[in-house]
């Protein structure tokens, strides 16, 4: 777990921010990563790693949502590292548990992007959960779209692909509807 560490802790600092949020951002998550041996964990009530993931069909003109129950809106999908220090998997992990894809892959190893994301109070399995930070690691996958989907009934209520722009609209989250998916959607062009 150390090596693994070192290893995202030099990923991160190579990485290319997009935007000024992204500089921002990493410095941050780096500073974190650091400081905080648990930040790896929910243990970590302040603040904890996560990683999300854009999925887009092989034409990459469709992106793969779930409507999150806790945000009451579509977004993108992705969870907690729980201790896994290999965002990657933890995001395809994620994919595969939320919609029900099996054939998914990544289009590169490389983070795609990242974000600090603010998570307000809300019950969860019963219990509360105090507002809290994710600090967020996306990657880009790619997915059949003829793969059945399937949500994960605890966490999402549907599954479904939007154009591009249709999945911009189809969040009710300003924050992501403003600064983070647009971000994504424009970074597509970089995929070839």
């Amino acid at each position: 777990m150390i090596r693994d560490r070192v290893y995202l802790l030099e990923t991160l600092r190579s990485y290319q921010p997009w935007n000024e949020q992204e500089a921002a951002d990493r410095d941050e998550i780096l500073r974190q990563i650091e400081h905080c041996p648990d930040i790896f964990t929910r243990e970590n009530r302040n603040a904890h790693m996560t990683a999300s993931s854009w999925i887009v069909d092989p034409s990459r003109t469709k992106v793969l949502m779930v409507y999150h129950n806790i945000y009451d809106s579509w977004s993108w999908v992705g969870g907690h590292a729980d201790g896994e220090t290999d965002l990657l998997t933890v995001a395809l992990r994620e994919a595969r548990e939320e919609t029900g894809i099996s054939h998914v892959r990544p289009l590169s190893t490389e983070i795609y992007s990242l974000e600090i994301l603010t998570v307000d109070g809300h019950e969860k399995r019963g219990k509360y959960v105090s507002s809290h930070l994710h600090l967020n690691l996306t990657y880009m996958l790619e997915a059949d779209d003829s793969d059945p989907l399937a949500g994960k009934e605890d966490e999402n209520s549907a599954v479904a692909w939007f154009g591009l722009d249709d999945a911009v609209r189809a969040s009710t989250e300003p924050w992501f509807q403003k600064r983070i998916y647009p971000k994504l959607n424009a970074k597509l062009t970089g995929i070839g």
